[in-house]
């Protein structure tokens, strides 16, 4: 155990985990889960469909309005996270802890490429091997009609999920429950738990791949202290499946 917090810290610290969570992952998770059950009750994993990005109104402003106001409430958890980092008498400031500093974007550009690299052609393996034993839903990355917008919406999209999961469940996530006194072994199970309990909505080969993902971005952070490449990795990562999904899927027979 850390013995950098007193009992009230760790309750306050705690506290703060479970209300950033409730408003974001911690919430996903549990719809996850439900909209797993669901599927199960009505056939075979090997028949049912998660769609991503699905679109709210069938008349085109509207629903470029939803998809963007969707986009800016969920970045408010983050802002809530840093806020509560911040505040908590740390002498360091959030973008130290974080590895958010500027001198650092160019490499971070570099090594979220290359970590996108390592995560992405396995993570298709993954999916197929999921879709062949019958544990993985059909996944739909883009639910969207083709307007002009869709593209650029698809990449927000992106960045959003990135900076809410890397930021909240790597950066935010492992250096609370650390000052709360778990090692990490444990920090890094219930970072990577997390992760994958969010995505069973898509089946447990699925959620699988993203515990594995869950414990290499953790490992990284604990090595190196630096979420923005995690964020860069994860961008690139649902962009081309976003966007790739949009553009090629009648090409590819996949709709």
């Amino acid at each position: 155990m850390n013995g950098d917090a007193t009992v009230p810290n760790r309750r306050r610290l705690g506290a703060e985990v479970w209300l950033v969570l409730g408003l974001s992952l911690g919430a996903s998770a549990i719809y996850s889960v439900l909209s797993l059950a669901d599927k199960l009750s009505r056939g075979p994993l090997r028949d049912a469909t998660a769609t991503l990005n699905r679109s709210v109104s069938d008349r085109p402003w509207f629903d470029l309005t939803y998809q963007l106001v969707g986009v800016g409430f969920a970045l408010v958890p983050v802002l809530l996270a840093l806020y509560f980092m911040a505040v908590d008498g740390d002498e360091r400031s959030v973008r130290d802890r974080l590895g958010l500093d500027r001198e650092t974007w160019w490499g971070s550009l570099l090594w979220g490429a290359g970590l996108a690299a390592l995560i992405g052609l396995p993570g298709l393996v993954v999916y197929a091997v999921g879709r062949e034993l019958g544990v993985t839903a059909e996944i739909v990355t883009s639910g969207l009609d083709q307007y002009w917008w869709t593209v650029p919406v698809l990449v927000l999209q992106a960045a959003k999920n990135a900076i809410v999961e890397e930021v909240v469940v790597v950066g935010f996530l492992m250096t609370r429950l650390r000052r709360i006194g778990w090692g990490l072994p444990a920090t890094l199970v219930a970072s990577a738990l997390l992760r994958g309990s969010y995505h069973l909505y898509q089946g447990f080969g699925q959620a699988f791949g993203n515990v594995v993902m869950g414990v290499i971005f953790g490992w990284w952070f604990h090595r190196t202290r630096r979420v923005l490449p995690l964020v860069v990795a994860h961008t690139i990562l649902d962009i081309v499946s976003f966007v790739g999904y949009q553009l090629f899927a009648d090409q590819l027979g996949l709709s």
